[in-house]
């Protein structure tokens, strides 16, 4: 059973920068895809960003440019940099990984950008 392991989040200016890193653990070998989706207030969870374990990314056309997501296989990391954040970037993250069939979440982390 893997487990999805999430930090980073928290409350932050607009303009400003937030990193969230998620770490799997328990099992976590073949992971396969790893991304971040995330779910404002009265919104269904749509996806933000998401790699291949090869590195290839994809990005929703709402944080491209602004948001970049890499990868460190050896430690089952995903890293997320947030910058130039705007309010309607408010919302709970939620990291997911992929392995095989099965589908993993993490508990999810705040991100909240106000003034």
């Amino acid at each position: 059973q893997v487990q999805l392991v999430e930090s980073g989040g928290g409350l932050v200016q607009p303009g400003g920068s937030l990193r969230l890193s998620c770490t799997a653990s328990g099992g976590a070998f073949s992971i396969g895809i790893m991304g971040w989706y995330r779910q404002g207030p009265g919104q269904q969870r749509e996806m933000v960003a998401r790699i291949t374990p090869g590195g290839s990314s994809n990005y929703a056309d709402s944080v491209k440019g602004r948001f970049t997501l890499s990868r460190e296989d050896a430690k089952n990391t995903v890293y997320l940099q947030m910058n130039s954040l705007k309010p309607e970037d408010t919302a709970v993250y939620y990291c997911r990984a992929d392995q095989r069939e099965n589908v993993y979440w993490g508990q999810g982390t705040q991100v909240t950008v106000s003034s």
